[in-house]
């Protein structure tokens, strides 16, 4: 007989976090349950689109492949002389994620490119802010398997934004916890202080 795995996937974990944390966090109806409105990717590109006017064309390409949607560009609003900067300069692209496609995105970010990231410890709980909005940051974005193949030379960083309806940090931190984001405990925390002290040294 032929046994079929199946992963659930983002949307049934959100789901089921209901049930979950109702008591925890004193939900009254499944109104309140914790929702994911929207996932924002950005990178900043001021330094790399002054060295070589190109390289928005290829970021913004790769972003499409990352996230299937294209980017909009973010240009300066002023000119900043120190930085060599003018008024319009186009200094950032980001995408908006919502719905089908923002779901997509999570559930390719945390079962692919989540385990491709080298020396991946888990994310600090402190990426969450007040608000209860999670920022994270990856160093490479050949974590996706659709760039994987890509030059050393062109490879970049991007910010990952999720925001949620939750308004406090732990509750956020719990649902993202069940949706299959690993957070570093204390003792990883201490652990990582004690390296960096160590290589300090």
């Amino acid at each position: 007989m032929n046994v079929i795995m199946t992963t659930e996937t983002v949307k049934e974990k959100l789901k089921a976090a209901y049930l979950t944390l109702k008591t925890k966090h004193g939900y009254k109806n499944v109104m309140q349950a914790p929702r994911i409105e929207k996932v924002i990717l950005s990178v900043g590109t001021g330094k790399l689109s002054r060295a070589d006017k190109k390289k928005n064309e290829f970021i913004a390409g790769r972003l499409v492949l990352i996230a299937g949607q294209k980017p909009a560009f973010r240009q300066a609003k002023k000119s900043i002389a120190s930085f060599k900067l003018r008024e319009g300069e186009v200094v950032g692209q980001m995408v908006t994620l919502r719905g089908e496609r923002m779901f997509g995105f999570l559930d390719k970010f945390i079962n692919i490119a989540i385990p491709r990231t080298k020396d991946f410890r888990g994310f600090s709980a402190r990426s969450i802010d007040a608000m209860g909005n999670f920022t994270l940051g990856i160093k490479e974005h050949t974590v996706f398997p659709e760039t994987a193949d890509e030059d050393l030379r062109d490879v970049f960083g991007l910010a990952i934004t999720i925001v949620l309806s939750t308004k406090k940090k732990e509750e956020s931190k719990d649902v993202l916890e069940i949706l299959g984001f690993p957070f570093r405990t204390a003792a990883d925390q201490t652990s990582r202080r004690g390296r960096r002290s160590e290589d300090k040294k």
